[in-house]
Order: structure tokens, then sequence, then C-alpha cells
């Protein structure tokens, strides 16, 4: 191992990965980038550069300056962003994957690390138990992208032999990160709401059903594969995962079980378009198989996990 570059470690999941890998590889050895500065030294003595991924050669620099011989690469544009505005998740997610990619190449990186998601399916994906390789016709700029980015991880690891996997995300559901642009965001939204004391309203319907998981085990899911033997990897970037999947009434309900007085109820928006084209449950099996995928958290316990955690912290919305 030599030097790791996160990029957008100032997302949902690279804020929180930056910490754990930092942890189980040391600080000295990690570099957290992201295209905002941070305002202060949020991780913890872990150094810190600004970096633009749709910028060429600000990327090749960025990897060639530091001696960076593995990427996590996390920056990206979630979907309902993405589809308020479709030219910045192009450049992010397809562009910055491709510049990633590229620089990797040219400046003798060792291995990438890419999440993909959910979002790669369309209307018509089957709804349940959808295995890896299936159709990927997304109707989203967020999900047009992130095929990008599975294909071109593909393209790079045959044609050039860039050691590139990753994994398809689900919804994930963390109370460090306050809910953003992400259309599974009702989910981490909701707890907010429930701890707060307040109503929820959903931009979901009650009946979505979507698959998720828990933060802990997303994160874990990550270093398992960055871990595994490459000759173990049926894959690049396309493995499915899931720990569960739920709508917003069965979570509801779930949330009742620790706030009994807890009150939802719905409005669906544009977001709902966007999950009426992604499947109900997935077929984890390869990953299972393939690097020992194995999550710890059911609904219930992410529940009690995750407003636990939200009352220590003394959330409001």
């Amino acid at each position: 191992m030599g030097t790791i570059l996160v990029t957008g470690s100032l997302g949902q999941i690279g804020t929180e990965l930056v910490t754990l890998i930092s942890q189980k590889y040391g600080k000295s050895r990690i570099i957290a980038s992201d295209v905002r500065v941070p305002e202060h030294d949020v991780f913890s003595g872990v150094e810190t550069i600004k970096l633009d991924v749709s910028d060429s050669t600000a990327v090749h620099s960025a990897i060639r300056d530091n001696s960076i011989t593995e990427i996590f690469h996390m920056a990206g544009i979630l979907s309902a962003l993405g589809e308020r505005n479709p030219d910045l998740a192009f450049r992010v997610n397809a562009l910055g994957t491709f510049n990633v990619l590229e620089a990797g190449i040219k400046e003798g990186v060792n291995k990438v690390v890419i999440p993909s998601t959910i979002g790669v399916f369309g209307p018509e994906t089957p709804k349940d138990n959808v295995p890896v390789v299936t159709v990927t016709r997304p109707t989203t700029m967020y999900g047009v992208t992130k095929v990008t980015a599975e294909l071109l991880s593909s393209y790079y690891r045959r044609k050039f032999g860039l050691d590139v996997r990753g994994v398809r995300y689900p919804g994930i559901i963390s109370y460090k990160t306050p809910p953003s642009a992400g259309t599974t965001d009702y989910a981490v939204d909701m707890y907010y709401h429930a701890v707060a004391g307040k109503k929820y309203t959903c931009y979901l319907k009650q009946d979505t059903v979507l698959p998720m998981m828990y933060m802990p085990d997303a994160l874990d899911s990550l270093i398992k594969i960055y871990e595994a033997p490459a000759n173990k990897l049926r894959y690049t970037i396309e493995y499915n995962l899931s720990a569960f999947s739920f709508d917003p009434m069965t979570l509801h309900k779930s949330i009742s079980k620790i706030i009994p007085d807890f009150r939802v109820d719905y409005k669906p928006d544009y977001r709902q378009e966007i999950a009426d084209t992604w499947p109900r449950t997935l077929d984890t099996r390869a990953a299972v198989e393939d690097w020992g995928f194995s999550p710890r958290y059911d609904l219930d316990s992410m529940s009690r996990d995750m407003v636990k955690n939200l009352r220590e912290m003394h959330v409001s919305v």
C-alpha cells in the first residue's frame, strides 16, 4: 500500500470513509479531496486538498504531486440534484470518472475503487431479485452517468489492466450526514423529524419499496471489496448490494416502535418518478460469494441505532 486519495471526501459516504480508512490504515497514508475546502480540521489530522474531478489537469496533478497509488473515487452528484442540474451531473459523474481512470493509467495508480448505484436501473429492469447483469437503461442523468462509469470501469480493466472495483449501492442511511439530494434520503429525513418531535411529509408514496443499507454496512462492504484478491472478482463496479428493502410506511412503523407518536403524511413530488424506475429487491449473491458481503443490520436494529445516535446529537429540523 502507498498513499490513498479519497475524492468527494465531504460527501455522505466520503466523510465517514475518510475517518474509517485513516483509522484502519493510518492518517499519514490518506489524502482527502473535495471541490469544497473544509472550514476546519474535519478529519482530525488527515491532509486535505481542493480537487475538482471534472478538471483533468487537476486530477493528474493531484495524483502525481501526492504520489497516489490507490483511489477511492467517491465524488458524485446524486439523483435529485442531477435532475435539476444535468450538466453538473455529467461533468462530475461521467467526465470526472473518465479523468480519474485515465489519470490512474498515466500516473501509475495500482487500484481504483468506485461506487455505482441502483440508479443505473430503469423502467425496463426487473423489479425483484435483480441480477448483476441485467437491463440498465436509466431515465435520469444520474443513472446515465453511472452506467457510463460502470462501462468505463470495465473498459479500463479489460483494455489497460487497471484494477478497478466497486459496488452498486442502494439507498444509504446514516445519522452522521444530514439528508441531501438523493431520492432515498427521505429515510434519513424521516429519522431526523421523528427524533426532533416533528411530523414528516414524505415526498414518495407510502408503498414505494426500494433497496436500502445502513452506513456501517456500506462502509464495511467498501473495505471488503477494496481488500479482496483481484482474481476473486468477476465484475468491476457492478456488484449489487442491499441489506433490506422497505417502503416509507414500513419505515414509519419501525420508527414508531421507538417513538410511538411520530406522524407521517405523503405528498409525492418529482422524486417519485425517479423511484418508480428503480427495482424493489436485488440479487446480492455475487458479492456474498466473491468477497464476503455480509450486512449486520436489519431494519429494526438500524432504527434503534439511528434514534439513539440522533438523540445524543440533539438534532433539529
